[in-house]
């Protein structure tokens, strides 16, 4: 038994209300539970002397003679038998999380009479959209394999004609008390697996289970501007739930394919637009494609290759709503091929006339002179 103070193991005031005592032990059972500390030897022990604590401190006999006597007086209370049965290594009996929380807050959900009902798992579906369709918007028709309730048993999961019987050893109620020492704690039925019903005969549809495996075809309207990663929660669309509880969710998990034409970031479009030399050099106009048309982009002399161009509002608009992002252009120089010999010609004759005056290509100028600079500081 821990020598520490109960209230201190807590960290709780010695007037702590019990609904206080359940959220301390709540907060800490959580944090230290073998579950989610495997392995840990420290976090086992601490997570007994929390559960002690609380255990102690919520039953008001055991409290009165804590308050008054210390550990002394549960030693006594308990025979002098120190460390006490409920404290012995392992946690078999104590069951995982959801056993300890539901027995203490009374979590989970129950149908009538006492039957546990247990919800139904989510499921996720991965759905691929070309661009066009998550920057405007579309509504899909999807197929998704799912359990349902079963339609000869009425989810019952018992023969047609029979019906489940109440689990004799919990009385329906889908825990057992078990006592251990000074101390009792709570526990799924091993009998009827938390159910709270014992079926005699199964389905032979479901086999016992209430739910046999279907697909059904879901209609699913996508909002404009959704992006890949964004999901759509379809409520109570995902597998049923066992013993009368309620459905899961369906996700579905959005994926833009590849575009032969634009990439996306964020809100914003960006193409590559290829322009002649001649355009380049002289300027000019020519057609920018976007989602909702085409453009004209005016290109100015002397432009350079990676220059970008802004359109604006011609991007994503934001799925939550605002301002519409913006449609960026950038321009590559294409180097022309397949040339004829007098192209050639031309070209050797414009080279010349280039290399008379360096002003025309002042990029190259200045690289040139930086890398004799580097060759003429270099010390070999």
């Amino acid at each position: 038994m821990s020598k520490r103070d109960y209230y201190q193991v807590l960290n709780v005031q010695k007037t702590a209300s019990e609904d206080e005592l359940k959220k301390a032990y709540r907060r800490l059972a959580m944090k230290y539970h073998p579950d989610r500390n495997p392995n840990d030897k420290k976090a086992e022990d601490q997570f007994k002397e929390v559960k002690e604590a609380y255990e102690v401190l919520t039953e008001p006999q055991k409290r009165a003679a804590y308050d008054q006597f210390g550990h002394a007086g549960i030693e006594a209370a308990m025979g002098g038998g120190g460390g006490g049965a409920g404290f012995g290594g392992g946690f078999g009996g104590f069951g995982d999380i959801g056993d300890i929380f539901e027995s203490v807050f009374g979590g989970g959900f129950r149908s009538g009479g006492g039957q546990r009902g247990f919800r139904g798992s989510d499921l996720r579906y991965d759905l691929s959209l070309s661009l066009e369709e998550v920057v405007i918007g579309t509504e899909v028709k999807i197929r998704v394999p799912t359990q349902v309730v079963c339609s000869t048993c009425n989810g019952t999961g018992a023969k047609p004609g029979t019906t489940p019987k109440t689990c004799s050893r919990c009385g329906g109620q889908g825990q057992v008390r078990i006592t251990q020492g000074f101390f009792s704690v709570q526990q799924t039925c091993p009998t009827c697996r938390g159910a709270g019903k014992i079926i005699p005969e199964h389905c032979r549809a479901c086999h016992g289970s209430g739910r046999v495996q279907e697909h059904k075809t879901l209609s699913v309207k996508i909002p404009p501007g959704v992006d890949t990663g964004d999901r759509i929660r379809l409520s109570g669309e995902g597998e049923a739930g066992a013993n009368g509880g309620p459905a899961g969710d369906l996700y579905v998990q959005i994926n833009t394919r590849s575009h032969s034409i634009f990439t996306r970031e964020d809100n914003h479009l960006f193409c590559e637009v290829p322009i002649s030399i001649v355009t380049a050099a002289l300027g000019g106009e020519l057609e920018a494609p976007t989602l909702d048309g085409r453009v004209m982009l005016k290109i100015p002399p002397e432009t350079q290759t990676g220059k970008l161009f802004r359109i604006r509002g011609k991007g994503v608009k934001p799925v939550r709503g605002g301002l519409a992002g913006d449609l960026h252009c950038r321009v590559v120089i294409e180097t022309p091929i397949n040339l004829t010999p007098h192209q050639k010609e031309l070209l050797k004759e414009f080279e010349k006339s280039m290399h008379e005056s360096k002003r025309h290509s002042p990029k190259q100028s200045s690289w040139l002179n930086g890398v004799k600079k580097f060759f003429e500081e270099m010390k070999f």
